[in-house]
């Protein structure tokens, strides 16, 4: 992997990856990320399930689980990541933001995910991102095709230019029927708040539940003209 990386070779990869693997199975892709990249890989999770997490641990037992504390999370996503820690065979990192929300508070003003949702979510997120993801060269993710249109196109193994590393997504060709039904047969832990009307979960305060008809992530900074948090673009 030292000399892929000296080559320049990763995107290369990822890309033939992506082809080759458009029809493979969840857990197809990420034995080949898993036998790729060894301990350079990491799933990361948004705790609204387990499915990639556990997904990942039936081919690498042990596997890294990065997770975004940024400090404005449901208290019920706060108790599945520990959940997950404690009955899966996992190692949860948890990363932080640099600044606790009273610093940010005291620099930027309170409520910034309000006034300027995108800078709040490139301090909360996207930056502790970036560097706890320096030790790896692959990262695993939920995204989905059916979430939303901005996703429609994922590759399940794909290129991320912004962190100069592979970007895997197992499950980028399921659908939520999918989800539901690997969750039930394998008993997977999911962030209580999806039977409470909340059909994605991200910060407490850019969240809602979600209509009838409305697509996953509508619930997502509603009204502010948003839709992702720069994590996936």
């Amino acid at each position: 992997m030292t000399a892929l990386r000296e080559k320049g070779d990763l995107r290369s990869l990822a890309e033939r990856a992506g082809r080759d693997l458009e029809d493979a199975s969840a857990q197809e892709i990420l034995a080949w990320a898993a036998e790729t990249f060894g301990a350079r890989f990491a799933v990361t999770s948004s705790m609204e399930d387990a499915v990639v997490a556990h997904l990942a641990s039936r081919v690498r037992p042990g596997v890294d689980v990065v997770f975004l504390d940024t400090g404005y999370h449901f208290e019920e996503t706060i108790g599945t990541r520990d959940a997950v820690e404690a009955v899966m065979d996992v190692n949860v990192i948890t990363l932080t933001p640099r600044r606790t929300v009273a610093e940010q508070d005291a620099e930027h003003g309170p409520r910034l995910h309000d006034r300027d949702p995108d800078l709040c979510c490139a301090l909360r997120k996207v930056a502790p991102l970036e560097e706890g993801l320096t030790a790896y060269d692959a990262w695993a993710t939920g995204l989905r095709r059916d979430e939303s249109p901005t996703r429609a196109n994922t590759p399940v193994v794909g290129w991320d230019e912004k962190r100069r590393k592979v970007k895997v997504s197992p499950i980028a060709r399921w659908t939520q029927d999918d989800v539901d039904a690997y969750v039930a047969e394998h008993g997977v832990l999911t962030n209580p708040l999806l039977t409470d009307g909340y059909a994605s979960v991200g910060c407490a305060p850019c969240t809602r539940r979600v209509a009838a008809g409305e697509d996953a992530r509508a619930g997502r900074w509603a009204g502010l003209g948003k839709t992702e948090c720069g994590l996936h673009g």
